[in-house]
């Protein structure tokens, strides 16, 4: 066998977004179009002879043939190792930590995270550099402007290695490591959580369901949850990974795990739930008869860390996006620990996390994760508030109500225009964008306007800095609604409208999020005009 140097032009449209390149899955499935961009991975980090990679994706349509594609280029432009799932398969977060367990120089993973999965729907890829992390802006851009002047790639002249077959073997010099998917990623998830405590939980007849939505992370939850942990037989639902998610759309929300808050609301609903995404790194929590939003579940996470034995010191420092509420802000003012605020996107945790400076980092689109790897980890946010619970003996309830006397309630909801005419969408962003200098003073029924911008950032770390990171409206006495352009969606475009209130009378907090936030999204109407310019009476989504 040979190596193939194919002749390609450019696409002009491979620049990475939030977190890698997504696109429909012909898009990916068309001539030299995955080729391209891996090669112009290879190129922007500066080659890959003799380094160690890890590959492998979430098992959605077209995952098996693109793992096989960047194993054979892979070999051809000089790499000396790469370590890949049984299958092709790995989860994100199991992907990190075998980045970070075997040292490589990085990894390719193959993931449109929480979109769906199947020929006519979502595919994507994205690099994490050494540490495991989503590379930073500096490395997207260098790919991005390898993507720009590609005028050939290299790819191995023979068939790529049988990938269910564990153990090593060779295509051309390199080596093909074929490992278990789940087992080191579950063996980590021991080191953290008292298994211990978490197993008499079971013991002692607490119920739980775990929706998997027919994703990647199904396998590790039934040999965390299941085989490890003692939990019932069936606990995790819908466990078996499918190419197109069993119709699913593997997005762990109220609207998506509809059938898993079905249960949970139900009379005779378990004491626990939660479910994961298409790429095993996004998580929901529910309790019987009870939502925990992704911003609170951060925050109530922070003030109970120390509960789980890999946290027991403590914690120095926590970090939010931007986006996501304020809470977690006054449980590090309590604990007397830095807080971060960061641009969306996971990449922006890991200079903090690599530094010291935080252990535990979350987002408001249902991301949680620490620093035990350089991703969300929906399994691991599970598995927290299991320890969590078994450590107070307090439920999901207990817990949020004891939460919200100590701290006060941050109400919070996400509201997204899915899909929306790319042209309409933009006209509604630079509308508010044009209109942030002269909203300072203004009212909106009994809303006062305190100050108006768009959010940068400059890292504490390596000082980069990073501009238009979202527009925000905020109002005296702490509420506030921010504005921005989604990076995760392949067709139009998404706006997403984050909307908080902050209330501490103790008898404001149990309102429905939607009537205590009625205020401030009728405040974000007037000034934004969504129904005019979008021609959308309400969002399609809402969280």
């Amino acid at each position: 066998m040979s190596i193939l140097t194919v002749e390609t032009t450019p696409f002009d449209d491979q620049k990475p977004g939030t977190s890698g390149l997504r696109k429909k899955t012909k898009v990916f499935m068309g001539d030299h179009y995955l080729e391209n961009f891996v090669q112009a991975i290879f190129d922007g980090i500066g080659g890959v002879t003799g380094k160690r990679l890890v590959v492998g994706g979430d098992g959605r349509f077209y995952n098996d043939k693109a793992v096989k594609i960047i194993l054979r280029m892979a070999a051809a432009n000089g790499a000396a190792r790469v370590i890949v799932g049984q299958g092709g398969l790995l989860s994100t977060p199991a992907a990190s930590h075998l980045i970070r367990l075997n040292k490589t120089d990085g990894g390719i993973i193959l993931s449109a995270s929480h979109n769906p999965g199947g020929e006519n729907e979502d595919f994507g890829i994205k690099y994490n550099t050494a540490n495991g992390g989503p590379a930073p802006e500096g490395v997207t851009d260098a790919i991005f402007a390898k993507t720009k002047s590609m005028s050939s790639y290299k790819i191995w002249d023979g068939e790529a290695p049988d990938l269910d077959a564990l153990g090593d073997s060779h295509l051309g010099d390199m080596v093909v490591t074929v490992v278990d998917p789940v087992s080191d990623y579950a063996d980590l998830m021991e080191t953290l959580f008292d298994f211990g405590a978490i197993r008499g939980l079971f013991a002692d007849n607490f119920t739980m369901r775990f929706d998997a939505m027919c994703a990647i992370t199904g396998p590790y939850a039934i040999e965390v949850l299941e085989n490890r942990l003692g939990a019932a037989k069936g606990t995790v639902v819908h466990g078996t990974p499918l190419p197109d998610f069993g119709g699913m759309h593997p997005d762990p929300n109220p609207t998506w795990a509809h059938e898993l808050m079905d249960e949970m609301f139900s009379e005779d609903g378990p004491d626990f739930g939660a479910a994961s995404d298409g790429d095993g790194d996004r998580n929901m929590i529910v309790g019987h008869n009870v939502y925990v939003s992704p911003s609170d579940s951060l925050a109530l996470i922070a003030a109970h860390a120390k509960n789980a034995p890999g946290y027991k010191d403590g914690l120095p420092g926590v970090a939010r996006s931007m986006p996501t509420s304020a809470a977690v802000d006054r449980v590090a003012r309590a604990l007397g620990i830095p807080c971060f605020e960061t641009p969306t996107g996971w990449k922006f945790f890991g200079n903090l996390m690599d530094a010291g400076k935080v252990a535990l980092c979350g987002e408001e689109s249902f991301g949680t994760g620490s620093d035990h790897v350089r991703e969300k980890d929906g399994l691991w946010a599970v598995l927290m508030w299991l320890n969590i619970i078994a450590a107070t003996g307090k439920g999901v309830g207990e817990l949020l109500r004891a939460h919200f006397k100590e701290f006060g309630r941050n109400y919070y909801s996400r509201h997204d225009y899915e899909a929306v005419e790319s042209d309409k969408a933009q006209a509604a962003y630079q509308k508010l964008r044009a209109d942030l200098a002269a909203l300072s003073g203004t009212t909106y029924g009994d809303l006062n306007v305190a100050q108006a911008d768009e959010f940068g950032y400059t890292d504490p770390v390596d000082g980069s800095v990073s501009n238009a990171q979202g527009l925000r409206v905020m109002f005296e006495g702490g509420s506030r609604f921010v504005l921005r352009m989604s990076g995760t969606g392949t067709s139009g475009a998404t706006l997403r409208l984050y909307l908080e209130r902050y209330e501490d009378d103790p008898d404001q907090l149990d309102l429905d999020p939607q009537d205590a936030l009625a205020p401030i999204i009728s405040a974000a109407e007037q000034i934004v005009g969504f129904a005019a310019t979008l021609g959308r009476a309400k969002p399609d989504v809402i969280t």
